[in-house]
């Protein structure tokens, strides 16, 4: 399994410590980032973890970048993407060649709130609840076949931080519990 992350990496965190399970039925071989020096960066230096770090923006386009990646994926022979805090859409090259094995991690109960701001905007939208998702990904943003779902309660007057912290909670024991499903074609 490679995993795609462009911040701190605290879902990436909980990958690994659910991979280095003896039986957890998935290895992380490869971090894919288009942040260099970000978080997941050096969480991945410290697990031993091999990271492939490039900014989009020195490709000459979304599909010579995507190459790039699988190139990189094909070398450590990765069956499985797990985005986790991956702040990209991934575009057809990945889609096609991954195609239903690429899961996407997301704060708040989709279809609601999909997007970079999920948390801001279940706050400012006043709701009693929001969640977390794990879904498939497709070319859309956020609109892929969701595989399962927890919900998590906003407290009025919460700030983004308490909830954010309140959704990773969550996300820490889901994704990896959904990703053991996954692999061994139960879900």
């Amino acid at each position: 399994m490679a995993v795609f992350a462009s911040g701190s990496g605290t879902n990436f965190q909980a990958l690994i410590d659910a991979a280095a399970e003896p039986d957890y039925p998935a290895s992380i071989v490869c971090l894919v980032t288009d942040v260099p020096g970000c978080g997941a960066v050096a969480r991945a230096a410290q697990a031993g973890i091999p990271a492939f770090v490039a900014r989009p923006r020195d490709f000459a386009d979304k599909a010579a970048f995507e190459a790039k990646v699988l190139e990189v994926l094909s070398t450590y022979q990765v069956e499985w993407i797990a985005l986790a805090g991956y702040m990209r859409l991934i575009g057809p090259t990945l889609l096609s060649a991954y195609d239903g094995h690429i899961l996407n991690i997301h704060p708040s109960l989709l279809p609601a709130f999909p997007g970079r701001h999920a948390i801001a905007d279940a706050i400012a939208a006043g709701v009693p609840e929001t969640g977390v998702t794990v879904h498939r990904v497709d070319a859309g943003i956020d609109t892929g076949p969701v595989i399962a779902q927890e919900r998590v309660p906003v407290d009025p007057g919460m700030s983004a931080a308490d909830l954010l912290a309140r959704v990773h909670e969550v996300e820490h024991q889901l994704y990896p519990a959904v990703l053991r499903r996954v692999v061994r074609g139960e879900a």
